[in-house]
């Protein structure tokens, strides 16, 4: 990206919650923290990150169910230290005992603030109630039980099992100046190739069993996620869900935002997404709605969600879906941020690299007759689930409102 003064350097490993063990849950997150806490030659979190400082950088992680990513953004010509400190984090952390004993009470902090936050942790609540007992319905941050009783060897078993070169990929994206093939090679080169094999194959739930799951939390306001179970990740029909879960909750204009907010006041934010994985995936919508009329938030979704089923979507509201999703994908790219994590994610989880203008010539074949397909497959032919949080006592008033 000429334009850009900047560059990001990604590391993305093709390893994430789903690769751990009921024992080890959380040790994905875990080790990202641990990850800043000191290497051999940074030889603790103040060195690496007055490291970054010094180039007026900015550094961090982030950890999915599928893959982890470490990156540094920065002035273009601190690459090089850029590159230097994320490589070295990732093959010399030295896991200092003390230092993961301190961290495990943050991360118990980090624990607390999350539970806290009914937005961020309904949706935990409803992917652990569709996916169950495996690692796609365990929490990406672990037990409060699984991070206290982690110990070095913890980190080491899940690193030397799944951080392999064929599980890494490095991106650079921004203004490149130089080799930077050969940059690469410089500090990774002498890795040596092993095999890891793949995690434990997710367990698909019942398409047509319906499920609730409510958390009593005393609040001012209810959080729900009600969906389904959609298609995964590579499923030829990913962009129509795409369109589909626009059309729903995707702006203020959308169906969702219109019914539930400014036709009936029930809700602050209200949206709509389609989450994919390898072999499944669920779309689903979200709100923060009145206590009182938790029941009408619902009856209002599920209206709109069978109404997609039932109505072909009209042209004019189906061009501009279209339209807000190739204009998402397209600010997304023109950061290097953005543009390189796209690439990495689809090469990481796809073992390849999308073009984005083939994306948005998927996104422009897309018909009214794909969209309602679909619906009728992923939302007609499927039960609901419902995850709630709220001072609800009894929880199977909502169960009728599923059927």
């Amino acid at each position: 990206m000429p334009e850009a003064r900047s560059v990001t350097c990604m590391i993305m490993v093709a390893a994430g919650s789903r690769y751990e063990t009921r024992e080890s849950n959380g040790i994905a997150h875990f080790t990202e923290h641990m990850f800043f806490k000191g290497t051999e030659k940074r030889p603790s979190a103040r060195d690496i990150a007055g490291e970054v400082d010094a180039i007026g950088g900015e550094f961090n992680a982030f950890t999915g169910k599928e893959y982890t990513g470490y990156y540094v953004r920065c002035a273009a010509e601190s690459r090089s230290v850029a590159l230097d400190v994320l490589v070295d984090m990732i093959r010399h952390s030295k896991f200092d005992l003390d230092e993961i004993e301190r961290e495990k009470g943050v991360i118990v902090e980090e624990m607390n603030m999350y539970f806290d936050s009914p937005r961020d942790y309904v949706g935990s609540i409803y992917e652990s109630l569709l996916f169950g007992d495996q690692p796609l319905g365990w929490d990406v941050i672990g037990s409060k039980e699984t991070v206290r009783a982690a110990t070095r060897d913890t980190f080491l078993d899940y690193l030397g099992r799944w951080y392999a070169p064929s599980r890494v990929v490095v991106g650079l994206g921004g203004r490149l100046n130089g080799d930077t093939t050969a940059e690469i090679e410089a500090l990774l080169g002498d890795l040596a190739p092993r095999e890891t094999g793949n995690p434990s194959p997710a367990e698909i739930p019942s398409p047509d069993k319906p499920g609730l799951s409510v958390h009593h939390k005393k609040s001012d306001q209810a959080h729900l996620v009600l969906g389904t179970l959609s298609h995964p990740m590579q499923h030829p029909d990913r962009y129509v869900l795409q369109v589909l879960a626009a059309v729903l909750g995707g702006g203020m204009s959308s169906r969702l935002f219109t019914e539930v907010r400014e036709r009936r006041g029930l809700a602050y934010y209200v949206f709509c997404q389609n989450n994919a994985y390898a072999e499944t995936g669920t779309l689903c919508a979200q709100a923060g709605v009145d206590l009182n009329r938790v029941e009408q938030a619902i009856e209002t979704v599920v209206a709109e969600l069978r109404r997609i089923v039932d109505e072909p979507v009209p042209e004019q509201e189906l061009a501009k879906a279209k339209e807000y999703t190739k204009g998402r994908l397209v600010l997304q790219l023109e950061s290097p941020q953005g543009l390189i994590g796209f690439g990495l994610r689809r090469e990481v989880l796809e073992g390849q690299v999308v073009d984005p203008a083939d994306v948005i010539a998927r996104l422009d074949a897309i018909s009214a007759d794909d969209v309602q397909r679909v619906a009728r497959e992923v939302i007609g032919e499927r039960a609901f689930h419902l995850a709630l949080i709220g001072p609800f006592e009894d929880g199977e008033r909502f169960a009728r409102l599923l059927a």
